[in-house]
C-alpha cells in the first residue's frame, strides 16, 4: 500500500475510532438499556434498612405508601430479620447497602465476618470502625472483599438474593482498591453495583473531576455486563428540616435524560431513635416528602419513568 493510502486508511481509522466514542458518549445508560431517547428514568432509593426497627419501619411506609420504589440493607445490623421477611413476602426490589462503618456511640455492630477474619476493620471494642478514614487507615482490600462476601452470604442464607449493592457512607468508594474489590465482587456474581458512570451531572457539580473518573469506571461495569447509572443524586441528607418535598421536587425538575438514582434515609422515629442518632429530623423529612402527593405529581407532570435496580438488569440482560 502507498503511504498516502495508509495515512488515508489510518486517518479513516481514527475518525471511526474517535466517532464512536463521541456517539457514545452522547448516548445515555438509559438509551442503552432500550428506553427512547430523552427518557429520564429515575430510582427512589432508601438507605439504611434493618439498621433499626424505626428504619425499617420508614423504609416500609416510604414504599407502600410513597413513591419510594427501592431500598438497601446493612447486613451487619439489628434488625436485619424484620426487614428481610418484608423484602421476602413482598418481592421489594432491595440489594446491600454494604457496611464497613459502626458510626453511633451507644449502638454498634460488628463485622459479619468476624473479627478473626477481619481484624483491620474492627475497633477496640470489636465493632467496625465510627468513621471512614479509620477503615482506610486500617483495612485492607482483602479485608473489605471479605466482608462484602460475608455480606452477601449472610442474605443468601435467609433466603434473600440482593437485586443490587452500594455503600454505606461511601467507604467503598474511598480508595481505588477498595472500588476495584466492591466492583469485582459484582461482576464475579453478576449483582449490580451502583455506580454513576454516565454524564454526572448532579457529581460534576461538586467534583467534575470524580465525575470524569466515573464515567471511566462505569465503561468497565458495562462491558462486565452490569448496568450503570447516568447520575446519582446524594444530597437529601444535607437537608436538615421535616420539610424537603419542595427540594425533591427541584431535583425532580433538573434531572437530565438518562437513569438516576437519588438516595434517601427515610425512618419514622420511635422515642428510642434519638438514643441512637440525632439525625431523626432529617430522616423523617426524606419519609415525609416520599409521602407527599406533590412530590408524586411532579413526578407524574415531568413524565418521570420510575425504575429498580431489577429492571435495570433484566433490561442488561436483554442485551447480551
Amino acid at each position: 500500500m502507498k503511504p498516502q493510502h495508509v495515512m488515508l486508511a489510518a486517518a479513516v481509522a481514527l475518525i471511526a475510532v474517535f466517532g464512536a466514542r463521541a456517539e457514545d458518549a452522547n448516548t445515555t445508560y438509559a438509551e442503552k438499556l432500550g428506553w427512547p431517547k430523552g427518557t429520564r428514568a429515575l430510582i427512589l432509593h432508601v438507605d439504611d434498612a434493618g439498621m433499626s426497627y424505626d428504619s425499617d419501619l420508614g423504609t416500609i411506609e416510604s414504599i407502600e405508601k410513597g413513591v419510594a420504589n427501592s431500598l438497601s440493607v446493612m447486613m451487619p445490623c439489628p434488625w436485619v430479620p424484620h426487614i428481610v421477611k418484608w423484602i421476602k413476602k413482598t418481592n421489594a426490589d432491595a440489594g446491600l447497602h454494604l457496611t464497613m462503618t459502626s458510626e453511633w456511640d451507644d449502638y454498634r455492630w460488628g463485622p459479619v465476618a468476624g473479627k478473626p477474619a477481619v481484624p483491620g476493620l474492627t475497633d477496640s471494642d470489636g465493632a467496625l470502625w465510627d468513621n471512614v478514614p479509620l477503615v482506610v487507615e486500617h483495612a485492607s482490600a482483602d479485608e473489605v472483599e471479605r466482608e462484602i462476601r460475608a455480606q452477601l452470604d449472610r442474605a443468601r442464607t435467609m433466603g434473600f438474593e440482593p437485586t443490587h449493592m452500594d455503600s454505606h457512607m461511601g467507604t467503598l468508594f474511598e480508595t481505588a482498591q477498595f472500588m476495584d474489590r466492591y466492583i469485582k465482587v459484582g461482576l464475579d456474581e453478576q449483582i449490580p453495583v451502583m455506580f454513576p458512570g454516565g454524564h454526572n451531572f448532579f457529581i460534576a457539580q461538586d467534583s467534575p473531576e470524580r465525575a470524569a473518573m466515573a464515567r471511566a469506571m462505569g465503561r468497565k461495569v458495562w462491558d462486565g455486563g452490569l448496568p450503570v447509572l447516568d447520575d446519582l443524586h446524594n444530597r437529601s441528607y444535607g437537608w436538615k428540616t421535616e420539610d424537603k418535598t419542595d427540594q425533591y421536587i427541584d431535583a425532580v425538575h433538573n434531572l437530565k435524560p438518562g437513569v438516576t438514582m437519588m438516595i434517601m434515609h427515610c425512618t419514622r422515629p420511635t422515642e428510642v431513635f434519638d438514643k441512637i442518632s440525632s439525625s431523626s429530623t432529617v430522616r423523617l423529612g426524606d419519609l415525609n416528602a416520599m409521602l407527599d402527593p406533590r412530590l408524586r405529581k411532579a413526578i407524574e407532570d415531568e413524565k418521570i419513568v420510575l425504575t429498580t435496580w431489577r429492571e435495570l438488569m433484566q433490561r442488561r440482560k436483554a442485551l447480551k
